[in-house]
């Protein structure tokens, strides 16, 4: 393989990443080479070793290296609120709020007719199956307030209530330390219709 195969394979591979077009891409390969190759070394090993040793826990489909996660084997965790998100990250960022003590459930994505991603690809039976234990008295649907987040929510929504499960959805509404005047209108109507 020629240098500029291997640079354009390089290229390529980093336009993988979400929001990275060609020439992101490129600044990136040209940085790396010309300026960090210690760097460079180290995301390779790190890529390398993530992609070899990171799987999905057994019981919330996170992130981890051991068949079940620290989140789902910490005795501290409250077992009877479980709160379903669409990724790992989102469980993350639900995370670092300090707010949520529970469990958690990661669909892996979120349902979408359009791109043939159903209820099967996503793990609702194993969701249901998981809030179907006997413990868990709560889930929480904190999928994304897009088009698929909210259809998702839905449907997993009304298979709980008909396991008897109560079922209950992040609020949506003003953020902190915004202005009115400054707020989408949709936003302003979901914060008025969700107000307690």
């Amino acid at each position: 393989m020629s240098s500029t195969n291997t640079l354009d394979a390089l290229i390529q591979a980093l336009r993988r990443l979400p929001g990275v077009g060609v020439k992101s891409a490129a600044r990136m390969a040209f940085h790396l080479l010309q300026h960090d190759r210690a760097g460079a070394q180290v995301l390779s090993q790190a890529l390398a070793q993530a992609a070899d040793h990171v799987h999905h826990c057994t019981r919330c489909h996170t992130f981890t290296e051991a068949e079940v996660c620290d989140t789902c084997l910490d005795p501290e965790r409250d077992a009877t609120r479980l709160c379903v998100v669409e990724t790992p990250a989102d469980q993350s960022a639900l995370e670092r709020t300090g707010a949520f003590k529970g469990l958690y459930f990661v669909l892996m994505g979120r349902l979408s007719p359009l791109d043939g991603v159903g209820p099967r690809d996503i793990g609702v039976q194993k969701l249901l199956h998981r809030a179907s234990d006997g413990v868990v008295q709560e889930v929480i649907l904190a999928t994304n307030f897009t088009a698929e987040g909210e259809t998702t929510a839905h449907v997993i929504g009304e298979a709980l209530k008909a396991r008897g499960l109560q079922v209950t959805r992040l609020a949506r509404g003003v953020p902190v330390g915004s202005e009115l005047e400054y707020v989408d209108l949709g936003t302003i109507a979901h914060a008025l219709a969700d107000r307690r």
